[in-house]
């Protein structure tokens, strides 16, 4: 009898089979086997929060090969990861081979280990448990809190505010945190102020610098020198003063090590040394986990990533402790080990932090062996644990208070040595660029005494000015949402990108700095959904799951406590007017979109009819900034170009200058199909009717930061006419198209290449291009009917037979290269249709139908039938493909919740 082990990822599995032998049988999941459908319905509220799951393709086969390897076992092990998700997983796969009769007569256990190695997998196996029915109940809770919010909050923002992507739980308030950050920026106001630095030498000659903290006997705080004048007098009383050293300060004192990483903290830090992502953290880390090939054997080089847990276990520490005493000698060991504790932290879902599974594989051994990605957080990692067991730090710090006899002036002077390394010889933690104190632990001061004389050999006044608060990083927005306590950390990468993939926020010079889009959906959140994207509410929510994990509380009833006052909260915006979000928005957005502008002027003037009052307003495609006097007025504005900088006070679009020939002025835009250039703006001819102004989009690779004027009316002046065919004396010209820039030459398009520029592309590289143009084309011959050319073409979707302006896709297996003329006119009579119908094309069609007799009387009907053959089979082939959604009702299953409900 053999027994089979089941876990997520099949690198892991081969591993883990090697280090088990020929009794076991080890599969992977490929994760999760089944999920909530994405449709309304599939959780319940009016039945107790039932769900309905559903199989991939991918989860039903996975599960199918599981239950095919169980005929003969005795045993099953479900080993997916130590985390809620993990244990979530095995559920599924639990259940569904339940339900397929698969577990009769087995023996179901519940493994689950922290590294990858063969003592840790082979101890998991010999202490086995049940599953764990609190953190199931959490993970169902989880999953149906983001789906309800997902799916009843998202189409409220699709009805009422048209061009909005999506809500989230946690994603929402993740970009309420950056936009109000924005918010904050953007009102902030620089405060100035002045510092007064001298600099002085010692009775031995050794120079040093000290800053003024007191004038005429009163302590200066920031802006009591707060402009030019009184810093200068400030400055003079200093030039003029005698000074001695009034009183010198001494004092040890000791840094601990940081903590090993934990999910979080990896992704911080490697934000900051390593300029990592978090998503791309967390790839690379998964990587480490599961094992990289070492000497012919794969080896799991650091434990679990998704951890809140910052304690190691007791061998981890004491091998770390013989390392350090090993290497760095018994200076660098603390006298007991370093134990950490973390911030309230759920127990079922604490595991040990993020280390090495053996610390003897240094950096630079496993070096080698490992990817660039791979070495750099292995070796943060490996230090990180190592540095968390060796001694404190000891800095010696020195401040200097310096004075003069009359007490109009003091001045302070501080510096610190490092006294003994400890931790820092391997390790330093680093912190947020924008929160990155003054390294003054290498500013030594002079040796000098008390009454000291000074000899003073300049003075000097700075001026600075106060900053605003920085745009989050992904460091410090991970922190941020940490110490708030939303969501949890193993899913802040997700978030993060989901926010980009929605285009509400944008990563600039590593910075998230969020788009008019994401600005839209928080101001509409917050507006009339307050509660739901507030943080302590958020956080109190997470406190509430983690009570279910914990088997404090039931899940449906926190389920049912929350549905209860959501619901009602989508209920009132049921009779809300497009109209009045519009006016709540224009309201909390008007700053944003119409800053005050230097000179004093109305922004929100409409330019065009100058009567009119500019104001946010909503299309299908999204929001978009107005005239009040539409229809007599027209204009409009789209909102900021991303990524165009130098927009005009009313931050809608970027100025590139004026035409020269009509004094128009040209603009850089973004539309709903990307960016554009505009020449003017829309308005009405003499007629009251609207007139467009002329308009031309970017190219694919064009930069929008270095688009000048020159090459935006370059763009405007598209098509442009490139020369004369020689051959043909056709005309070529080039443009700009729905596929992006092309040149044409009678019937022949041909589409750019990378690295062509269609604003300077010449006649030797146009005619290079047409020569690949047609040999897309074979002119098969004249259409025995009207005698207009018929050619068989290669499109986009395969090759097709076009006669006139009627095409016919070749049947599958049919080269474009073997098809004849009278096979091409069976075809195009047959399966023709019109490329542009126009009025009475339906009157066209029946000349095609009668074409059909004289292709049956063609000299070569076999070959006609053969092409026909293929043809007719077609919709037969199709009739399987209709029955595929009744063939996944049957995975959309209810499945048994721990507690025996139905979910």
């Amino acid at each position: 009898m053999t027994s089979v082990l089941v876990v997520e990822s099949p690198a892991k599995a081969k591993t883990i089979e090697k280090y088990l032998g020929s009794g076991f049988r080890v599969l992977a999941s490929f994760g999760h086997v089944r999920d909530l459908p994405s449709k309304d319905g599939s959780v319940r509220p009016d039945q107790d929060f039932a769900m309905d799951w559903e199989a991939d393709e991918r989860g039903e086969k996975q599960v199918k090969a599981i239950a095919l390897a169980l005929k003969g076992a005795d045993t099953l092990y479900l080993a997916t990861d130590p985390d809620r998700e993990g244990e979530a997983i095995s559920w599924h796969v639990k259940d569904m081979l339940a339900r397929k009769g698969a577990l009769k007569g087995l023996t179901v256990h519940r493994i689950t280990f922290n590294e990858i190695t063969k003592r840790a997998v082979q101890h998991a196996v010999a202490n086995p448990r049940q599953l764990d029915t609190p953190l199931i109940d959490a993970y169902l809770a989880r999953r149906a809190l983001d789906y309800l919010v997902g799916f009843t909050l998202s189409p409220v923002l699709w009805r009422k505010l048209p061009g909005s992507r999506s809500a989230g739980r946690v994603q929402s308030v993740a970009l309420r945190l950056i936009c109000e950050r924005e918010a904050e920026i953007e009102v902030f106001k620089p405060r100035e102020y002045w510092t007064v630095d001298a600099k002085f030498l010692t009775p031995a000659g050794a120079p040093f610098s000290a800053r003024l903290t007191h004038l005429d006997g009163k302590r200066l705080d920031q802006f009591d020198l707060n402009d030019e004048a009184k810093a200068l007098a400030a400055k003079a009383v200093v030039e003029a003063g005698a000074f001695s050293v009034a009183n010198v300060e001494k004092k040890r004192t000791r840094r601990n090590p940081p903590a090993p990483f934990t999910t979080s903290t990896i992704q911080q830090e490697a934000s900051r040394k390593l300029g990592f992502g978090a998503q791309r953290t967390m790839r690379v880390a998964q990587g480490l986990y599961e094992g990289v090939a070492i000497g012919g054997e794969t080896v799991g080089l650091i434990t679990y990533m998704r951890t809140d847990g910052v304690q190691m276990g007791r061998e981890a520490i004491l091998s770390i402790r013989d390392h350090v005493k090993g290497d760095y000698g018994p200076d660098y060991l603390p006298a007991q080990p370093r134990e950490y504790t973390a911030k309230a932290k759920n127990a079922q879902e604490a595991h040990e932090a993020i280390r090495p599974t053996d610390v003897e594989r240094t950096p630079e051994a496993v070096a080698h062996y490992l990817n660039d990605d791979q070495r750099r957080l292995y070796e943060l990692v490996w230090k990180r644990a190592v540095a968390s067991q060796m001694a404190s730090a000891e800095i010696d710090q020195t401040a200097v208070e310096i004075t003069e006899p009359g007490g109009s002036a003091a001045l302070r002077a501080t510096g610190s040595v490092i006294a003994f390394d400890g931790f820092l010889k391997l390790y330093r933690e680093d912190t947020d660029d924008s929160d990155r104190p003054a390294d003054d632990e290498h500013r030594t001061l002079p040796p000098m005494n008390a009454k000291d004389a000074l000899r003073r050999t300049g003075a000097a006044a700075d001026q600075h000015f106060t900053q605003p608060p920085p745009r989050f990083s992904e460091a410090s927005l991970v922190k941020k949402m940490e110490e708030l306590g939303i969501g949890r950390p193993s899913t802040y990468a997700s978030i993060l990108q989901v926010l980009q993939d929605r285009e509400y926020v944008t990563l600039d010079a590593k910075r998230f700095v969020p788009q008019d889009r994401g600005r839209l959906v928080t101001a509409f959140l917050v507006s009339f959904f307050e509660r739901y994207v507030d943080t302590g509410f958020t956080a109190a929510l997470e406190e509430q799951l983690d009570t279910i994990s914990d088997g404090r509380a039931d899940w449906r009833a926190v389920m049912r406590a929350f549905w209860e006052e959501f619901s009602a909260a989508v209920d009132q915006t049921k009779d809300l007017k497009i109209s009045d979000v519009i006016d709540v928005l224009d309201e909390e957005l008007g700053p944003h979109f119409f800053p005050v502008r230097a000179d004093g002027t109305d922004p929100r003037v409409c330019p065009s009819c100058s009567a009119g009052r500019l104001g946010l307003r909503l299309g299908r495609t999204g929001a978009f900034i107005g005239c009040s006097n539409y229809p007599e007025c027209r204009y409009t504005r789209p909102l900021a170009v991303p990524g165009a900088e130098g927009e005009d006070q009313s931050g809608g679009f970027k100025v590139l200058g004026s035409d020269p020939v009509s004094g128009q002025e040209v603009t850089l835009r973004r539309g709903p199909y990307g960016l554009y250039v505009q020449l003017g703006e829309a308005g009405t001819d003499d007629k009251g009717k609207p007139v467009k102004p002329r308009r031309s989009s970017l190219s694919k690779g064009m930069d929008p930061d270095t688009l000048d004027l020159d090459r935006a009316l370059a763009l405007l002046s598209l098509p442009r006419i490139i020369g004369v065919d020689p051959e043909t004396k056709e005309e070529i010209s080039g443009g700009i198209g729905r596929f992006g820039p092309y040149i044409r030459a009678g019937s022949i398009f041909q589409s750019l290449e990378a690295g062509d520029d269609i604003l300077a592309l010449g006649m030797n590289r146009a005619m290079e291009l047409l020569a690949k143009g047609r040999a897309k084309i074979r002119p098969l011959g004249l259409h025995p009917k009207d005698g207009v050319s018929v050619d068989v073409r290669k499109g986009r979707f395969g090759p097709y037979a076009q006669h006139g302006s009627t095409v016919a896709n070749l049947p599958r297996g049919v080269e474009m290269e073997s098809i004849t003329l009278d096979e091409a006119v069976t075809l195009l009579a047959e399966k023709g249709k019109v490329l542009a119908p126009k009025k009475g094309a339906k009157g066209k069609k029946a000349p095609a139908k009668k074409a059909a007799p004289k292709a049956a009387a063609a000299p070569k009907p076999a070959k006609a039938a053969a092409v026909k053959a293929p043809a007719t089979k077609k919709p037969a082939a199709k009739k399987p493909a209709a029955k595929k959604p009744a063939a996944k009702k049957p995975a959309a299953k209810k499945a048994t919740a721990p507690d025996g409900k139905v979910v």
